[in-house]
């Protein structure tokens, strides 16, 4: 089911949980690569190759939102957002089901959570 050397990017600015998630993930064989913020992650992923994003809602300079409303605007020959679980602690400030839909999510995450089942839904939603 793993897609070979298939890249998931973790934005997320807290260091201690960005490292807890990208140890999780790289047990099912997937390739991690990690920023602190919505501006690195915006940055990374117009160079390519990322498969999968999990991304923080409330970060630095970009907020997960805002980079999804970024990469959403981009034009047709983009590669457009790839498949994306939004990790957030304000789950009460966000219309889930209108998120979803409008950004075509995987899932949203209410801290704290599992980070097995975080690897289990990428590993279920690759391309």
């Amino acid at each position: 089911m793993t897609a070979p050397n298939a890249t998931v990017l973790i934005a997320e600015d807290d260091p201690v949980f960005r490292r807890v998630l990208g140890v999780a993930i790289s047990k099912h064989g997937l390739k991690i690569e990690s920023v602190g913020d919505g501006r690195a992650a915006y940055q990374r992923i117009q160079q390519g190759g990322i498969d999968f994003l999990v991304l923080d809602h409330q970060m630095p300079l970009c907020s997960g939102i805002e980079l999804l409303e970024q990469l959403s605007a981009r034009g047709e020959g983009e590669c457009g957002i790839p498949p994306t679980i939004l990790c957030t602690a304000k789950s009460l400030e966000l219309d889930r089901s209108e998120l979803i839909e409008r950004f075509k999510l995987i899932e949203i995450l209410h801290k704290p959570f599992s980070p097995k089942r975080l690897g289990d839904l990428i590993l279920q939603n690759l391309p």
